[in-house]
């Protein structure tokens, strides 16, 4: 095709949408910023990092447009790629707040974290999520998916906070790409030789579809340039990440231990009739109904004994602490549950969609308080969840929702604190856990914060479980534990000498003023994210070193 965009490189991709001779690049090659994490690795790195940033002129509208190279390791997000995404998204931020419009365009070809630095993808994921989120409220961010890669992993959940998300046919969208849901839960739940199925279950046209992408383009840099620019002028809408009585309507209606074909769900998709969904509280009963951290943290924290809640997987309360109401949430296992791959406690399309709408109503409840709720995500999730139903309703939507649900708690003056008591692993920690002010966590061997499981990231790089311990050995960022986390400079405390399997009463004490030490600090710091993280002692003294060379070079170039 003689004006494909899809041929085109990340660079040039960002060029041929920019009027002639405006195209500025920010943090370029010749900048040298390579990451620091993958020589140590054995891999060659990139002197671009794979992210192209660029300033110019979109007929004759100031935007920004950032283009990922997914020719460079998958287009995955490392710290370096990361931190000129959500730079130069802080940069725009700022700009539009003092009346300077300039709009942010993202040309997504990445399959998400690059499990390489898988620390520092989630982080900067997080980060990159929130600052879209903001930057939503003065001007449409525009997403556009071009084909090869597609928009997978945690780029996916940005992918759906977008105002207005476009692709070409040849794109995809998914959280979970077909080769990593086979290995985690086999051949029979998605064949991913199966060329056919995963098209008509993650391809650009179902998507446009069951509503997951807004426009579908012609692979035609001309046609994309206009599409973008109609978009851009467009009155702004709903975000779809506000769609929860829809979503919770439609899963109370899908079966999924039926046999469902991406024609057959289109089917029910355009018949959902939402109805009102109310928030459902946790209240005692007569014996525990999950084995789990998530779930023994929350009934000791609330005093609640053997929790249990009408959706089983998610419990929430209102508690009074110190004459202030606090609202807690933990997503715990339910192995009755109608989802088989979300009974562990993973967080999947019941819990992104729950936990969105429970965060959600707190937000409505202190709308017109001055004295906002904080809000206790209590996190121990081994991953979100791995299906073929999931992919097929969307669950990188749901787990958008619970994202943007969270960041706009933050953002409008709720105090928000994740409490790490057991795994706080890829998606379902973006969505439970990341936008959060403060990261509380329990210095214990059964904490583990990772992008993936061992087993599926030594798949993924092609190593041996022996090979990726001696990586990450190399690289903190890739470390499963607490401890090699902790130097990245996240982390507002790590509680020392904790039972974290049965909490005693001294424990429940000491995570209890810690909770209360990080509200406390949230009083009258910004409520954005990323200031406390990469102020830390850690991140000054080298956590974030890599970062922070990145953010003041985009700075001293914009």
């Amino acid at each position: 095709m003689q004006n494909s965009y899809v041929e085109l490189n990340g660079r040039e991709r960002a060029q041929a949408l920019l009027d002639r001779d405006t195209f500025r690049e920010l943090v370029g090659p010749f900048d040298r910023l390579y990451s620091p994490h993958l020589e140590p690795q054995g891999i060659v790195p990139q002197s671009d990092d794979g992210v192209i940033v660029a300033r110019g002129m979109l007929q004759g509208e100031q935007v920004l447009v950032i283009s990922i190279e997914g020719a460079f390791q998958g287009g995955g997000i490392g710290e370096v790629g990361g931190a000129k995404i959500s730079g130069a998204l802080e940069l725009a931020l700022e700009a539009n707040i003092q009346g300077d419009r300039i709009v942010p365009i993202l040309l997504l070809d990445t399959g998400g974290v690059r499990l390489q630095e898988a620390n520092y993808g989630l982080l900067s994921i997080s980060e990159i999520s929130s600052q879209v989120i903001a930057l939503r409220e003065h001007v449409p961010v525009i997403g556009v998916i071009p084909g090869r890669i597609g928009a997978f992993g945690g780029m996916s959940i940005v992918a759906e906070l977008a105002s207005t998300l476009i692709a070409t046919r040849m794109a995809r969208l998914g959280l979970n790409g077909p080769e990593v849901i086979e290995q985690e839960a086999g051949v029979m739940e998605f064949d991913s030789r199966d060329k056919e199925l995963i098209w008509n279950t993650i391809g650009a046209r179902q998507r446009q579809a069951t509503g997951l992408i807004d426009e579908l383009v012609e692979d035609d840099a001309t046609a994309l340039t206009a599409a973008i620019y109609q978009a851009m002028k467009r009155p702004a809408k709903a975000p779809k990440t506000l769609q929860t009585d829809f979503y919770l309507s439609l899963l109370s209606q899908f079966d999924p231990a039926q046999k469902w074909t991406p024609e057959n769900y289109v089917e029910l998709y355009e018949k959902v009739n939402p109805i009102n969904q109310f928030s459902s509280f946790a209240k005692e009963g007569p014996s525990d109904q999950a084995n789990s951290r998530g779930y023994r943290w929350f009934a000791a924290l609330t005093g609640m004994a053997h929790p249990v809640s009408d959706t089983p997987s998610v419990l929430a309360a209102d508690i009074v602490k110190d004459g202030q109401i606090c609202r807690y949430i933990s997503v715990v296992p339910d192995a009755a549950s109608r989802y088989p791959r979300a009974k562990d406690g993973e967080v999947g399309l019941l819990e992104g969609w729950t936990v969105a709408q429970l965060v959600r109503d707190a937000i409505r409840l202190d709308q017109d308080s001055a004295n906002k709720r904080p809000i206790i995500a209590i996190v121990d999730v081994p991953s979100q969840a791995y299906g073929y139903s999931e992919e097929l309703i969307g669950i990188s939507l749901a787990l958008a929702a619970s994202t943007d649900a969270y960041a706009c708690a933050r953002m409008q003056g709720h105090p928000v604190v994740a409490l790490i008591v057991g795994n706080a692993i890829s998606g379902a920690f973006l969505a439970h856990g990341l936008q959060a002010n403060r990261l509380i966590a329990l210095d214990d061997p059964g904490v583990h914060i990772q992008a993936m499981s061992k087993t599926s990231a030594a798949r993924i790089t092609r190593r041996s479980i022996s090979e990726l311990e001696e990586a990450t050995s190399k690289v903190p960022a890739m470390a499963y534990d607490i401890t090699s986390y902790s130097t990245l400079g996240s982390l507002f405390r790590l509680l020392q000498d904790i039972q974290a399997d049965a909490p005693r009463t001294e424990d429940l004490r000491a995570v209890e003023f810690a909770i209360a030490e990080a509200i406390a600090s949230i009083e009258t710091a910004p409520l954005d994210l990323i200031s406390s993280r990469l102020q830390s002692e850690a991140a000054q003294n080298g956590g974030r070193a890599a970062t922070l060379r990145v953010r003041e070079a985009l700075r001293q170039q914009w």
